[in-house]
């Protein structure tokens, strides 16, 4: 008979939908989604893979960012997110977790669409955590549109601010402090493999990262610091029920549609991160992305 642990790593307790219709105002709070996101990962064991380590995480107070920031934890590292000023409750959650983990947890609110912000942002992270070993640059913007016609200019302009833009600042600037072992992931997308049909800007920021992962990959491999990016396939975080052109049925219903018939919780990606995160796992990888997709298969 298969123990409760076998049977949670295997997801079978994770959440199914039909959920509840709802909708939020973006960025959205993952404190009023109906069921929350589950980010303890119980069946979790840690092993001190990231002892020591000081990490960065955009997008960290809720979803895939507040996950991976309590494992980072579990597993040693110190940790600082950033998040906008109206998200500070979910932070405030994250920071707990992270304390509750005996670790630090540094919280720098601001706008990733700010190019001076995006320095300022790594600056501080480092005088508060005194070092910098890992880069995750996870925070994201979308928004669903039936055509592209209904695509406009700011919005694209955000998007590509946000997912695109702040990546590569983040990096930039986190490069000036890391030392050989340091480490750069990317939080990409299924949309930046498969596409999606009503994600056009999303979509491309997703394939621009992954080409951005590979080529600073390259780039730094004699810097002896590892690029990698994570493509997750649908996930339950408030960037879905916030997204302007996602209805209340849409986001009831979020995720039915991949292999599994499910959305994964945040809590199924943070182990992804802290795979490519540890040297004592991943040292031979560089330049990746690895596709945490639910039953989605792609060579890309």
């Amino acid at each position: 008979m298969a123990t409760q642990s076998g049977r949670q790593n295997l997801g079978d307790q994770e959440p199914k939908p039909p959920f509840p219709p709802q909708h939020q105002q973006s960025p959205g709070l993952e404190s009023d989604l109906d069921p929350r996101p589950r980010y303890r990962a119980e069946a979790y064991k840690a092993a001190g893979k990231l002892e020591g380590k000081a990490a960065l995480i955009t997008g960290g107070d809720s979803g895939i960012g507040r996950a991976v920031a309590v494992l980072f934890a579990r597993e040693g590292a110190d940790v600082a997110i950033n998040y906008l000023p109206q998200e500070q409750t979910d932070a405030d959650e994250t920071r707990a977790a992270v304390e509750a983990e005996g670790r630090k947890c540094v919280l720098i609110p601001g706008d990733l669409t700010d190019a001076q912000f995006c320095r300022s942002l790594v600056d501080r992270a480092v005088g508060e955590l005194g070092k910098l070993d890992i880069l995750v640059s996870n925070a994201a913007h979308q928004n669903r549109k039936d055509t592209l016609a209904e695509l406009t200019d700011e919005e694209m302009a955000t998007t590509f601010e946000t997912n695109v833009y702040a990546c590569i600042r983040l990096a930039r600037s986190s490069l000036e402090h890391m030392d050989r072992g340091g480490v750069i992931l990317i939080t990409s997308s299924e949309t930046g493999i498969l596409g999606s049909e009503k994600l056009p800007d999303y979509s491309a920021t997703k394939g621009a990262l992954n080409a951005f992962t590979k080529t600073l990959a390259m780039n730094v491999i004699d810097k002896g610091i590892r690029v990698n990016a994570v493509a997750p396939g649908p996930v339950w975080t408030p960037l879905n029920p916030s997204d302007a052109g996602a209805d209340k049925d849409k986001v009831a219903n979020f995720g039915k549609d991949s292999p599994m018939k499910r959305p994964a919780q945040p809590e199924e990606l943070a182990p992804a991160y802290v795979f490519l995160a540890s040297n004592a796992d991943s040292s031979y990888i560089t330049g990746t992305v690895l596709q945490v997709m639910g039953g989605e298969t792609s060579g890309g």
